[in-house]
C-alpha cells in the first residue's frame, strides 16, 4: 500500500540498481523494478530467474518503508528525487538487528559492468572449497550457467543452497550476488582456466568474508554432515506445541493417526525454509484427500509468542498454508533446541530439516536440507524422491 501519492511524487517506474554498502567496498548488488499504478507502488526484486514481489510499501513525503513479504526484514529510505533512493536496510538476527546502509538509482538494469569478453566457459558443476575465518574448509558445489558474459547457477552445501545468483563473467572475472530479503551476498573469483577457479571471495551481509576455490569435476559429492537420527531404541517422536492460533497441536492427535506425515523442522529466517515451504504448501493441497498430512516445526529467532508467530504468520500468508504451523517456544539460536522439543532425536543441524512418519507412526526417513529450485536439476531430482518416499508409505 502506499499514501495518498500522486503520480508525479512516485518513484520512477522502470529499473534500478540497488546497493547494500560494506565497509570494504565490496558492495552487494541488485536490481529491482518499481512498478506504478494508481496509488499503489510495487518492487520487483530480481535474481535471474527468480523475481520477488514486494507491494507492502508507504510513503510519507519524502520516507519510504518497505518491508519484505517473507523475512523479518525492511528499508527505512530517503527520496533525494524520484531516480534516488538512500537508507538503511534492517535484518532480524540471532542476537537482535543488523543494519547495512542501502543506496539506489533508476534508469538501469546493469549488476555488474563487463568490458571484457569471457576467458573460458565456466558453465557445469565445480567441487568448491570455502574458507572459514579460522582457515578449515567447508565443501560445496557449484552449478554455473553461462551465456556469453552473463552467469547464473547456484552454491550447494550440505544443508541447503545459495538460491538464485546472477552476474557476469568479464574477461576472467567472475561476479554473482542475490537478495531475498534474508541472503545479501557477493561472490568474486577469478578464472585461471575452464577446470580450475581461485582467487575468490565470498561476501555475507555487513562484514562476512570466506575465501574459496573450485575445480571443475562433474562427478563432485557432499558429504553427509548434516544428517540426524532417531536415538537408539527410539522409533516416534511425541511432541505437542501450539498452532498460530494458540490452539494446542499434537503428533498423537487423531488428524494424524494412520496417515503419512510430514514433519518440517523449519523457521522463518530461513531462505531454504521457504522454498521447501513453498513446495510443501503446493504439494500438500494436492495430495491431503490420499492421506497424507504436513505439520511445520518452527524454531524463531523469538521465544515470545506474539513476535515469533508474526514471523511464521508471514510465511502462512505467503504460501497459502493450510498445514499447521506450530511455534516450539525454542530459538534457533538454543543449544539445546533438540533436546527441549524433540528428545528423540540426535541433534538438529540442518534448517529445514524432513521428517517422514509412516501410518503406523513410526519414523520412517529424515532428509537434512532442501535444495531448491535455485538448483535446477538437483531440486527436479528432490522433487522425484520426495514423492516416491511418500508414495512407497502410502502403499
Amino acid at each position: 500500500m502506499s499514501c495518498g501519492i500522486k503520480q508525479n511524487e512516485n518513484l520512477q517506474a522502470g529499473e534500478w540498481q540497488a546497493k547494500l554498502l560494506r565497509e570494504d567496498g565490496n558492495h552487494i548488488i541488485f536490481n529491482f523494478e518499481v512498478i506504478n499504478s494508481g496509488d499503489s507502488l510495487q518492487w520487483i526484486i530480481k535474481n535471474g530467474e527468480e523475481q520477488i514481489r514486494v507491494d507492502d510499501i508507504t510513503i510519507k513525503g519524502d520516507s519510504i518503508l518497505v518491508t519484505m513479504p517473507v523475512f523479518e526484514s525492511y528499508f527505512k529510505l530517503v527520496k533525494k528525487d524520484n531516480k534516488q533512493l538512500s537508507g538503511i536496510w534492517t535484518k532480524a538476527a540471532t542476537a537482535g538487528f543488523i543494519d547495512m546502509p542501502f543506496e539506489a538509482v533508476a534508469g538501469t538494469s546493469t549488476r555488474f559492468e563487463t568490458n571484457n569478453q569471457p576467458t573460458a566457459d565456466i558453465s557445469g558443476k565445480w567441487e568448491v572449497t570455502f574458507f572459514r575465518a579460522d582457515g578449515s574448509p567447508r565443501p560445496a558445489i557449484a552449478e554455473f550457467i553461462q551465456q556469453g558474459k552473463t552467469l547464473s547457477g547456484t552454491f550447494i552445501t550440505p544443508s541447503g543452497d545459495y538460491r538464485y545468483l546472477y552476474g557476469i563473467v568479464d574477461g576472467d572475472r567472475v561476479k554473482l550476488s542475490t537478495f531475498d530479503g534474508s541472503h545479501a551476498y557477493y561472490f568474486n573469483a577469478t578464472i585461471n582456466s575452464d577446470t580450475s577457479i581461485t582467487n575468490g571471495h565470498y561476501y555475507s551481509g555487513a562484514t562476512s568474508i570466506e575465501p574459496w576455490i573450485a575445480v571443475k569435476n562433474d562427478k563432485a559429492t557432499l558429504p553427509d554432515v548434516a544428517a540426524m537420527f532417531l536415538k537408539e531404541g527410539e522409533e516416534r517422536l511425541n511432541f505437542s506445541f501450539p498452532d498460530l492460533n494458540g490452539k494446542t497441536v499434537s503428533i498423537n492427535d487423531n488428524r494424524f493417526k494412520n496417515k503419512v506425515v510430514i514433519v518440517q523442522i523449519m523457521g522463518s529466517w530461513c531462505p531454504n525454509c521457504m522454498d521447501e515451504t513453498a513446495f510443501l504448501s503446493e504439494y500438500y493441497q494436492k495430495n491431503k484427500e490420499r492421506g497424507v498430512e504436513v505439520v511445520a516445526l518452527a524454531y524463531e529467532y523469538y521465544e515470545d509468542p506474539v513476535l515469533a508467530g508474526n514471523s511464521v504468520r508471514k510465511f502462512q500468508k505467503r504460501f497459502n498454508v493450510q498445514y499447521p504451523m506450530l511455534l516450539t517456544g525454542v530459538t534457533v539460536s538454543d543449544t539445546l533446541r533438540t533436546e527441549k522439543t524433540l528428545p528423540q532425536l540426535t541433534k538438529i543441524k540442518s534448517f529445514p530439516s524432513t521428517i517422514f512418519i509412516d501410518k503406523q507412526g513410526k519414523v520412517a526417513k529424515i532428509h537434512a536440507g532442501f535444495e531448491g529450485p535455485g538448483t535446477g536439476s538437483r531440486y527436479e531430482l528432490l522433487k522425484k524422491e520426495f514423492e516416491a518416499t511418500v508414495n512407497n508409505l502410502l502403499k
